[in-house]
């Protein structure tokens, strides 16, 4: 049995990429960045108090205006 054009892998690879074009470009990623999460006395919840590269942590952990901090990696909204 000889082997035609269309057959293997090289035919599933088209197809998908066929499938690809049809469903439209992919959505754009958002840029990731680093924030500060953290409790402060007018919200206890965890939430963002600002972004890493901003926000002095140990500064507000020592003056005790936050704590329960931690860094996290979020999509960057103004992207």
């Amino acid at each position: 049995m000889g082997k035609g054009y269309a057959e293997g892998p090289a035919v599933e690879a088209a197809e998908e990429a066929r499938e690809r074009l049809a469903e439209g470009p992919a959505p754009r990623a958002l840029p990731k960045r680093r924030a500060v999460l953290g409790c402060t006395p007018d919200d206890p919840a965890p939430h963002v108090l600002g972004w890493a590269d901003e926000v002095d942590q140990e500064a507000l952990f020592a003056s005790g205006a936050a704590w329960g901090l931690r860094v996290v990696v979020i999509d960057d909204p103004a992207g």
